[in-house]
């Protein structure tokens, strides 16, 4: 008798295979347990990225002209001096999605020594050419040092796919990065106050987060090979160019436009970082499965980053007044026309930060090199011969962001081994529901 037939007085009855059936509950399972990671995610994402926006808005009416330019300042030369530790976090989840836990300790007090003593060294600098009070400047440090320690829990949690733990995660340092700050402007603690509030906070972080990683976590793995420090550099090296081209058109606006269609430029580019950031999930998803080559989880992120950034740059075009009206209030609702382009430049380099996390995943070397080159060219045109318009900047930012997506996705596709993409097998290959 064949196996699934089993008779029943004179009937034969067809049965369901059980492991078919189990294979089809943990698939059922594995997607519920995906997209509450997907949702989970997301909502700290927003809540990252709300913070960040709340900080200026509200020492805009706690501080006086000078401490709010003074804050806004610090939070960015925090942000940039920041990003070695994303590029660490994702070091960090490459290797312990390729190898298991391993001791990252000394690589990430390095960094975050690094990043720290960056910001220390040049106080005497910065205090001459931003005309910041030195104190600001060391409560930064300490600040920017304590994120990038954060950010290795970061990594381990990503690395593992404890996605549920990782969205908890950053919460978690959002909440320290501008949480002091935030309580510091509500008690009228005025600049110096508040950063200090926030350097508290940011410090205690890495404590609350080493709880997650303690029961996440097994034990160290012996076998595993360190972390190398040239891995490090190329994911740091990732996060900074991703800065740059993003941020690159938006420095050439306020070097060639007027003032008006600076500020306008700049209205327009709140639609490119939505469009850029609004598909990141996928990517944080997907990039353990892309550390061990698998080619179906890029495929997914890809069509979930393209399928998003195609609407939000078809909601650009239906409506682009309402879009700028958001973006920067009503005296900007003129430029509506201009909002798919924008939203296109982000969509475009959203497909870029898929494609470089699978570069840097997979050990492509010189990863971010189009991204670099793609910049350097963008200045080079636009400072040589491109009219002093907003249409005029815009309409090149575009064709370099094409033209960089493109160079990624052949270099992609060359340096893709012509067998079948299936996953190598890891310590963990299920996402967490919790």
């Amino acid at each position: 008798m064949r196996a699934g037939l089993r008779p029943i007085g004179n009937h034969v009855s067809r049965r369901t295979d059980d492991g078919d059936g189990s294979r089809t509950r943990a698939a059922g399972t594995g997607a519920r347990a995906l997209g509450t990671a997907g949702l989970a995610v997301t909502a700290a994402g927003l809540l990252a990225n709300g913070l960040a926006y709340l900080a200026p808005v509200l020492a805009a009416r706690q501080l006086g002209s000078a401490d709010l330019s003074a804050l806004a300042t610090t939070l960015g030369l925090i942000a940039i001096a920041s990003v070695p530790g994303f590029g660490l976090q994702l070091a960090v989840a490459v290797h312990h999605a390729k190898h298991g836990h391993t001791d990252t300790h000394r690589a990430t007090l390095l960094t975050a020594a690094l990043c720290g003593s960056a910001l220390i060294v040049a106080t005497p600098l910065l205090i001459a050419t931003l005309r910041l009070p030195a104190e600001a400047l060391l409560l930064s440090a300490v600040t920017t040092a304590a994120i990038v320690v954060s950010c290795r829990t970061l990594g381990e949690l990503q690395g593992g796919q404890r996605f549920v733990r990782l969205a908890i995660a950053m919460g978690l340092l959002a909440a320290g990065r501008y949480g002091g700050v935030l309580v510091g402007l509500l008690l009228g603690a005025g600049l110096t106050g508040s950063l200090l509030l926030g350097a508290v906070t940011a410090a205690l972080t890495p404590i609350g987060l080493a709880a997650l990683t303690r029961t996440a976590d097994p034990a160290t793995t012996s076998a595993a090979p360190p972390l190398e420090a040239g891995r490090i550099v190329t994911g740091c090296a990732a996060m900074l160019a991703m800065l740059v081209v993003s941020y690159v058109d938006l420095f050439l606006a306020r070097q060639l436009l007027s003032a008006d269609d600076s500020g306008a430029y700049a209205v327009g580019t709140v639609l490119t970082k939505g469009a850029l950031w609004a598909p990141q999930v996928a990517t944080v998803l997907a990039l353990p499965r892309l550390a061990r080559e698998d080619r179906f989880s890029r495929t997914v992120a890809l069509a979930v980053t393209v399928g998003c950034g195609a609407l939000l740059i078809l909601g650009s075009t239906l409506a682009g007044d309402v879009a700028f009206r958001l973006a920067g209030g009503p005296h900007y609702t003129h430029l509506g026309t201009f909002a798919p382009l924008f939203a296109a430049v982000g969509a475009l380099y959203a497909v870029v930060f898929v494609l470089l996390n699978g570069a840097v995943a997979t050990g492509v070397r010189w990863p971010a090199a189009p991204l670099w080159i793609g910049s350097v060219l963008l200045a080079a045109i636009t400072l040589s011969t491109t009219p002093r318009t907003i249409a005029g900047l815009l309409w090149p930012t575009l064709g370099a962001a094409m033209v960089t997506t493109l160079a990624m996705a052949v270099r992609t596709w060359a340096s893709t081994p012509a067998r079948s993409g299936r996953s190598v097998p890891a310590p963990r290959t299920a996402p967490d529901r919790g």
